[in-house]
């Protein structure tokens, strides 16, 4: 399943937190595509992903605007 979530504009914690709901939801060979522009959420939530052992990849889609794509194994 492909899971989205626009947190584009919204304030560190948000974005973190709505992530962390869907990230519970995903099963196995799920994805989840979160795109991002506040400064703390690009900063904290790629560290949580590795300290949590997601694979992700970040993407700049604008000048301010970051992409996530998280996958399970």
């Amino acid at each position: 399943m492909l899971y989205k979530y626009d947190g584009t504009g919204e304030k560190c914690p948000l974005p973190l937190v709505k992530m962390r709901v869907i990230l519970k939801k995903m099963k196995q060979g799920d994805t989840f595509l979160i795109q991002i522009s506040d400064k703390g959420s690009i900063k904290d939530i790629p560290k949580l992903l590795t300290k949590q052992g997601y694979q992700f990849t970040e993407q700049y889609i604008s000048q301010h605007v970051v992409q996530i794509m998280i996958n399970t194994l």
